[in-house]
């Protein structure tokens, strides 16, 4: 059983914050954040991407639901999820930053990862 981090907040505004910031990591590529942060960000966004590989309705409607713009959810289904045709999972990529000045909190970057070709050998 998977123990997700509660981030120092209740249910209701540490959704919210998650939503926002998986819809800012799609619209821009990459974000800053605290390492906890990008950690439970990075399973949502994946999970996103994965829906996304599908293109139906209800695939589109339950991004609708989680995803706070419509802009992005557009992007990610006609631009992102395409870049990951023939990948399972592994979409994202966590680089940590070191401490924040004020806190000392740990911060890192999260970004969506190119998608590296895979030439094979001819035999």
């Amino acid at each position: 059983m998977s123990k997700k981090r509660k981030l120092g907040r209740a249910t209701a505004p540490r959704m919210a914050m998650l939503r926002a910031l998986v819809t800012f990591l799609l619209e821009n590529g990459r974000i800053e954040t605290t390492i906890t942060r990008a950690k439970e960000v990075r399973s949502l966004a994946e999970k996103m991407i994965t829906l996304a590989k599908v293109d139906d309705l209800h695939n589109k409607r339950m991004a609708m639901a989680f995803i706070t713009k419509k802009d992005v959810v557009r992007k990610l289904f006609t631009e992102i999820a395409p870049l990951y045709e023939g990948k399972n999972g592994g979409y994202t990529r966590i680089t940590k930053l070191g401490p924040r000045r004020g806190d000392a909190a740990e911060m890192a970057i999260i970004e969506l990862v190119e998608k590296v070709e895979v030439k094979e050998e001819k035999k």
